[in-house]
């Protein structure tokens, strides 16, 4: 395996276009990430909405990589930090997914479904993050100057 292949790709460094008005919500009739939250806690600073929501899609995919991984009380750690990163973006049905995971270890159940939940609605709301990054403007793609492609 190429080491290319093993270093992990984030959504919005893919080069084609999501069309998200065409893909049916996973789990409801809301948006995956609540815009007007996310511009509250940002002070309305667009650059700052970018970053934070591009940690959040680098956070979410190393939380839910590790999760096979770790021990019970690993999975509801990181199921605990998920959810409160993803309540600082609005995204609301990561949340509470996270959430649901985290009891699901609290209460001894079997975690295979809360598991499922939890990355679909992990996927909804990074491919939100994707389109919500491509609109930028090409400038503000990167501060280190490399294109997208080069960063993963």
């Amino acid at each position: 395996m190429s080491e290319l292949s093993q270093q992990p790709v984030f959504l919005k460094d893919l080069h084609q276009p999501f069309f998200l008005k065409e893909l049916p919500s996973i789990v409801g009739d809301e948006p995956p990430i609540d815009v007007g939250h996310l511009a509250r806690t940002s002070l309305g600073d667009r650059h700052l909405e970018w970053q934070v929501l591009e940690l959040f899609d680098r956070q979410a995919e190393m939380l839910l990589g590790c999760m096979p991984d770790v021990d019970r009380a690993g999975v509801a750690s990181a199921a605990h930090t998920l959810a409160g990163s993803a309540r600082a973006i609005g995204a609301w049905r990561v949340a509470d997914a996270a959430e649901a995971l985290e009891r699901a270890v609290a209460e001894n159940r079997e975690l295979a479904a809360a598991l499922r939940t939890l990355d679909g609605t992990v996927v909804e709301a990074r491919l939100a993050i994707c389109a919500m990054l491509r609109t930028r403007p090409s400038t503000e793609h990167t501060r280190s100057g490399a294109p997208p492609a080069q960063r993963i």
